[in-house]
């Protein structure tokens, strides 16, 4: 279809077009308050690995899935039998494990080993386990921690991972709102004063609300989406989508010049930005969509709803806003007001003169960055930076100051082994390091107890079916070096008596996370940075091109994340892949719309030095502008949320914005000086010979830039 056609259609309903997007929001609204968030990382893991084989045989065969320890402190036994029975009786508790469990069956108390008391009390306190019929961050399973807060005494901390997700379901809930206002009102402050009116970001805010909108209420039919998903879509679509607004807006007042009739400006306005936003959001759907294929589908999750975020974003640009801007025309015109940020000349003139200065910072740069990418510290533990006054904080602390420890492994077995090979396999693994304590039925009722003298009732607890089930208590935290080398050893331990054992947990779970996301953040990176280069050389004609600028985008990245070595910030597993197809997909834009106008020049004939020169002091404000953008839409949920992963994502795409605005402004240019010959040989449209066969493209984009 002719773009300047469906400009015309678009102009000619303006109104229809307003009505019909308020009205999706119904639907949209709908859709979005009924998807599950997921807040569970671990469950975006393969389905077929050992861990998540073993969750699924332990919630078929035991019909438990997650599992919290209550601690329970100055509690007399009678009042902590009345809180066991509190607790059993709560939804979605499948069993309650304290030392009563099996301690009135009719087995001589003097056989029962003095270590399974030992086991659940300490000096002041009791433990009870606690297990669920369902997985660790299932509703129902959120629900009864809620339910058994609610239920017990200030006496009473639930400590383990359903405790976390708890605490962080109900912490990403009241910040969601927060992140929205505080990206909002920052965002609007930075458009304020970089735009030629006070109103016109309120509408650019609105037609990008009605797109994210759009976005999240379309999750529905995906069933769930991650908590992290939900918390960045909404910045993310508009710190990159909001460019197109501006291109749009710039295009509309050129126009006006040309046409006096408003309608007619736009409907062009409109063609030549559908154009324009089409081919820059390619670079950034490129960079989404390389996520879709982690293995960890955590990527697959991100990847598609920030894809299609892109999407509508460009949908709303070129429908929405147009029709918001024809209709408030007079109320924008009232807000006009002179261009607050000055012209560069000045700047672009000291770059240019001194490239050879600016490329050798760019080099000397280069070394301590890649150190510090090579370098940082990365964290895989969700509620390592979680605030310590939440209640399973608490717990977690007091379970390992009183018990010793920082995370339980489960182990399942063949339930044919029996109770002397049972406890020869256990006790090896009580002399692994680190390892607190080992649990299993025939551990507790000792080999001294024949099994037909048993009752079924209670050996239904640990065993079921072809499983016997064990604990390990380890002193070791989540994700540590020395947990997962235990988790080896103890994999290895279990192997020996039976070849079918499956050690699952937290700890070997995220174990498996660590191996999957570094292989799979590798082939993310790769991809990311071959899509968008393909991109690169097919628009530019190039062989050259596409190794500059990607190269360019690259070093601001290294720098962003060895920033992190440097500061001695600890960052989330997923920031490199995150950063590194997030940051090169929005913000190689800068480094193509400076290239653009840098052909263009030497196209029409100007010399090297003019040509660049032109390119950059054109394109500095551009570049500016967006960067500043993304960075209000992220800045500012860095400083609100308490959610350590958010925060730590979004601190990183606020300061790779900047970082890749000051490398794209300083080194690229620099870059185009000294290599100046080499492209115009390697690249088509450089020189005036080609004129004939890029007049029109050449043309089309000046329209564009100007």
């Amino acid at each position: 279809m002719d773009m300047l056609k469906l400009g015309q259609q678009v102009v000619k309903n303006k109104v229809l077009i307003l009505i019909i997007s308020v009205l999706l929001m119904i639907p949209s609204a709908i859709g979005y308050l009924n998807t599950r968030v997921n807040y569970d990382l671990l469950s975006y893991l393969p389905e077929d690995i050992e861990t998540m084989k073993g969750q699924d045989i332990l919630k078929k065969e035991f019909g438990k899935g997650g599992f919290s320890f209550v601690i329970l402190e100055g509690m007399p036994d009678k009042d902590v039998e009345k809180v066991k029975e509190k607790l059993e009786s709560v939804d979605h508790v499948a069993q309650v494990l304290w030392y009563d469990s099996l301690a009135d069956i009719s087995v001589p108390k003097e056989v029962l080993p003095e270590k399974y008391y030992d086991f659940f009390n300490s000096d002041n306190s009791t433990m009870m386990i606690v297990f669920f019929d369902d997985t660790t961050s299932a509703d129902g399973t959120l629900a009864a921690v809620d339910k058994m807060r609610e239920i017990t005494s200030e006496q009473c901390f639930i400590s383990g991972m359903s405790a976390v997700t708890t605490d962080m379901k109900h912490l990403s809930e009241s910040e969601t709102i927060m992140y929205a206002v505080v990206a909002v009102i920052l965002t609007c402050l930075v458009l304020a004063l970089t735009m030629d009116t006070f109103l016109i970001p309120l509408f650019f805010m609105l037609s990008i609300g009605l797109a994210i909108v759009w976005n999240l209420g379309t999750n529905f039919f995906f069933g769930q989406i991650s908590f992290m998903t939900q918390a960045l879509a909404l910045v993310l679509q508009l710190g990159v989508t909001m460019d197109y607004s501006i291109f749009l807006w710039h295009s509309y007042k050129e126009h006006q010049k040309i046409y006096p009739d408003k309608d007619e400006a736009m409907a062009h306005a409109i063609s030549v930005t559908i154009g324009s936003v089409v081919s820059s959001s390619f670079t950034t759907v490129a960079g989404f969509l390389a996520m879709c294929f982690m293995s960890f589908t955590l990527g697959l999750d991100l990847g598609i709803v920030m894809a299609k975020g892109v999407v509508f974003g460009v949908v709303a640009c070129v429908t929405v806003l147009p029709a918001m801007i024809l209709i408030f025309d007079k109320a924008i015109e009232k807000t006009s007001h002179k261009d607050f940020i000055p012209e560069f000349d000045k700047v672009s003139g000291f770059i240019i003169k001194h490239f050879a200065l600016f490329l050798t910072i760019g080099m000397m740069i280069l070394f301590p960055a890649l150190y510090g990418y090579k370098n940082y510290d990365v964290y895989y533990n969700l509620d390592s930076t979680m605030p310590a006054y939440l209640q399973s904080m608490t717990a977690n602390a007091k379970l390992s100051e009183e018990y010793g420890m920082n995370s339980t492994h489960m182990l399942l077995a063949s339930s044919s082994l029996d109770a002397k090979t049972v406890n020869k396999m256990l006790n090896e693994m009580k002399q692994v390091e680190g390892v607190e304590f080992t649990l299993g039925f025939n551990s507790i009722v000792g080999t001294a107890v024949p099994d037909e003298v048993i009752p079924e009732e209670a050996k239904e607890k640990l065993v079921s079916g072809d499983w016997q089930l064990m604990m390990i208590g380890s002193e070791y935290k989540v994700a540590s070096d020395e947990v997962n080398k235990q988790v080896d050893e103890l994999s290895a331990i279990a192997a020996k008596y039976d070849d079918t054992a499956m050690l699952i947990g937290e700890a070997p779970a995220t174990k498996d996370l660590i191996n999957i996301t570094n292989h799979d953040f590798t082939v993310v990176s790769v991809l990311s940075i071959a899509v968008i280069f393909v991109i690169i050389a097919l628009t530019f004609r190039s062989v050259t091109l596409p190794v500059i600028l990607v190269a360019v985008i690259e070093l601001a990245i290294m720098i962003n994340l060895g920033l992190a070595y440097y500061l001695g910030d600890s960052l989330p597993f997923v920031a490199s892949v995150v950063i590194g197809t997030i940051q090169l997909g929005a913000t190689v834009d800068y480094a193509i719309l400076m290239t653009t106008r840098y052909r263009s020049e030497r196209h029409a004939g100007k010399e090297k030095t003019e040509a660049v020169s032109i390119a950059l002091r054109t394109s500095i404000k551009s570049v500016m502008i967006s960067a500043m953008g993304f960075f209000a839409a992220t800045i500012g949920v860095s400083f609100v949320s308490e959610i350590g992963m958010i925060s730590s994502l979004c601190t990183l795409l606020s300061r790779g914005a900047l970082i890749s605005m000051v490398v794209v402004l300083t080194v690229l240019p620099s870059l185009f000086m000294l290599l100046d010959h080499l492209i115009c040989k390697t690249s088509v449209g450089f020189t005036p010979e080609n004129q004939t066969s890029s007049k029109t493209f050449s043309s089309h984009e000046r329209s564009v830039l100007s």
